[in-house]
């Protein structure tokens, strides 16, 4: 079983230096190969990897198509039974993959993996980005085991298991490669944030199983592309969101649903506004005209009939945890 792992870099020398010695060190079995995929980096990243790391090996992208067309460009230079996608500001730790790899060979129906994922800042808490697996409720929103909207976990050993979830991060992201293709992998359109979620809820309805793997740990910074508060950020979660759900929600739900998401989203805009955000607000009005003007095309994209209506395990998280005070996700 061959693996690669992959890292997607744009002008992140900085994170190269301090992240990339990890996987190095720590990813040293003989089927394992590192690339970086580089987004036309401007900031000489290139130049530090082949002078310090020259067992890492680079394909450079024409230009800089974010996370989605970044990874789609540069897999299809890689020859591998697995793809590990890693962002640039992970560390990773002393055999972090065995378990992972293990599942892998022992179970043929998992496609999906993602490990435990901590803060690097604070290693005692998860992290925001995917933290003890993924979920999503009935409406789209998605929340981690370990981390539901703001409120993070700490790591005391609760989520140290193997389970089946909804969606694994893109943040240390591992998929079968054939599955990757298969799929098409990610849609281009969303840019970045929430493709994973997209390709996750793709796979779920073609009946492919993912896991999180709790044995295997990585840190992550987060942010370190597209900062945490930033309006565009806003903009791009709430726009993919709606994407995905048009794509992937069960026939029978798509009218009923997102009607009510535009609903909740209306919300979320008032909250923004007594909060003092009103950028925020803008950035989800921007996000829904958007993806009213990218209807047409979306709506293409989804398959004939999608029937798997098992894809929530929660009807509301924002009524669970604003109304209910339903805060970790044991509580829900």
């Amino acid at each position: 079983m061959k693996i690669a792992l992959v890292i997607l870099n744009w002008n992140g020398k900085q994170l190269l230096e301090k992240f990339l010695p990890s996987i190095v060190n720590f990813s040293t079995q003989e089927n394992v190969t590192i690339y970086v995929a580089d987004n036309a980096s401007t900031d000489h990243s290139v130049e530090f990897i082949k002078q310090n790391f020259p067992s890492v090996l680079i394909i450079q992208n024409k230009k800089n198509g974010g996370f989605a067309k970044g990874y789609n460009d540069a897999l299809k230079h890689v020859e591998a039974d697995i793809f590990g996608l890693i962002n640039s500001d992970i560390e990773v730790t002393e055999n972090w993959l065995d378990s992972i790899i293990s599942t892998f060979k022992n179970e043929a129906t998992t496609t999906i993996i993602q490990p435990k994922i901590l803060d690097f800042k604070n290693k005692s808490l998860f992290e925001y980005a995917g933290a003890g697996g993924g979920f999503i409720d009935k409406f789209g929103y998605p929340y981690c085991r370990g981390r539901v909207f703001s409120t993070i976990e700490t790591d005391h050993s609760q989520y140290n298991d193997t389970t089946e979830i909804f969606w694994a991060s893109g943040a240390c992201f591992f998929i079968r490669a054939e599955v990757f293709f298969e799929l098409e992998g990610f849609d281009e359109d969303y840019f970045a944030h929430q493709e994973e979620i997209d390709l996750c809820w793709r796979a779920k309805n073609s009946n492919y199983i993912i896991k999180y793997v709790g044995a295997s740990t990585v840190y992550h910074i987060g942010g370190a592309t597209i900062k945490e508060a930033s309006p565009r950020k806003s903009f791009l979660n709430f726009r993919n969101s709606l994407f995905s759900l048009v794509k992937n929600l069960p026939t029978s739900k798509l009218v009923p649903v997102i009607f009510m998401r535009m609903i909740l989203d209306g919300i979320a805009g008032v909250k923004f506004l007594a909060e003092l955000r009103p950028i925020h607000t803008l950035a989800i009005l921007r996000a829904h005209a958007n993806f009213y003007y990218s209807l047409p095309k979306t709506l293409r994209k989804r398959k004939k009939s999608i029937q798997n209506n098992n894809y929530y395990s929660i009807k509301s998280i924002v009524w669970s945890y604003y109304v209910q005070g339903k805060k970790k996700f044991e509580d829900l």
